[in-house]
């Protein structure tokens, strides 16, 4: 049941990240005793990263941005450079256990599966930070943050709306198919939701393996150097860009005006002045929302899938629905 593997790593300043988690990268790779190969993509740093990469892994293919371009660009270089069955996208700042692997090989014995996540905990262990994902609307807002697993040790259906970009392990043929990440949401922020949202309108599915278990330290390689407004006005920038290209019908043709009478002018009354620039940016994105719409249109029909948002919430709320599962 085992794959070969190409793992990619994107890094931004995080020679001290790489220094602390390479190591157990490389264990479970090897554990898992598949063909494979280690991509770090790194996206302009000023520390020693490359260096360090050089110096002391030369067995990893390093690929180097030529100045910094964000998340989904660089992931996308790595994955274009993917040459095994399966690509694990891992962040710099993700610890896997040894035996990570073993048990999502299974979930590639079928044709439909797009990729699976494992258990992501706090660095110290303390508490479960990511899980599988439940899909579902406030008002014109799709959502996912409420978590879940089954305790069924032997689950194999659990459903998640997204794989974490911290530690998806995904289809390498199906993953180039949807191009990567859509990198109208460079330079970071909403780029996992959007690529599972596609693969499942495509008929793809994504599961959660809650036995396979990594630790995260969370914000270590972006939000710590990064101004909070900025962070702020990028991710509500690109939550508007999610929701423009993935609302249809009703809801779709109220957004205009539920985004900015109910999401901007509310945060511009609080005095939250980042917010018309989120706003501004997302306007002048529309353009390319159009053109990511009919990418996923097109790739619908290569696929003979007439899938919709609402199919895929109700596809996972009908998976738990007679199934003993905890929620977080």
């Amino acid at each position: 049941m085992k794959k070969s593997l190409s793992v990619i790593i994107p890094n931004y300043n995080g020679k001290h990240l790489l220094e602390a988690y390479l190591p157990s990268v490389l264990q479970a790779v090897k554990k898992a005793e598949v063909p494979f190969e280690i991509i770090v993509i790194d996206d302009g740093s000023k520390d020693q990263s490359i260096d360090f990469i050089e110096q002391n892994y030369p067995e990893i293919n390093l690929l180097v941005n030529d100045k910094n371009r964000g998340f989904s660009y660089t992931c996308n270089q790595g994955i274009k450079a993917a040459q095994y069955e399966l690509t694990f996208l891992l962040n710099s700042d993700v610890r896997l256990t040894e035996d990570y692997f073993e048990k999502q090989w299974k979930y590639f014995q079928h044709e439909d599966t797009f990729g699976v996540m494992g258990r992501i905990m706090s660095a110290d262990g303390s508490k479960i930070e990511d899980a599988a994902r439940i899909l579902f609307r406030k008002g014109c807002r799709l959502k996912a943050n409420r978590f879940y697993y089954s305790t069924d040790p032997n689950e194999q259906n659990a459903y998640t709306a997204y794989l974490s970009g911290a530690n998806a392990l995904v289809d390498t043929k199906k993953l180039k198919e949807l191009n990567g990440f859509d990198e109208i949401y460079s330079p970071f922020s909403s780029e996992d939701s959007d690529l599972c949202l596609r693969a499942w309108l495509v008929g793809w599915k994504c599961y959660y393996e809650h036995q396979s278990i990594c630790f995260h330290q969370v914000s270590g390689s972006t939000k710590t150097q990064i101004k909070s407004d900025f962070i702020k006005k990028i991710y509500y920038r690109n939550r508007f860009i999610f929701h423009k290209i993935h609302l249809n019908g009703f809801r779709g043709w109220i957004w205009p005006a539920y985004l900015f009478l109910l999401e901007v002018l509310p945060k511009l009354i609080l005095g939250k002045s980042w917010m018309m620039a989120s706003y501004k940016e997302y306007l002048q994105h529309i353009p390319q929302v159009k053109a990511s719409r009919a990418t996923i249109v097109s790739l619908q029909k290569k696929h003979n899938s007439e899938l919709e948002v609402q199919d895929i919430i109700d596809k996972i709320n009908d998976s738990i629905s007679n199934k003993n599962v905890v929620f977080l």
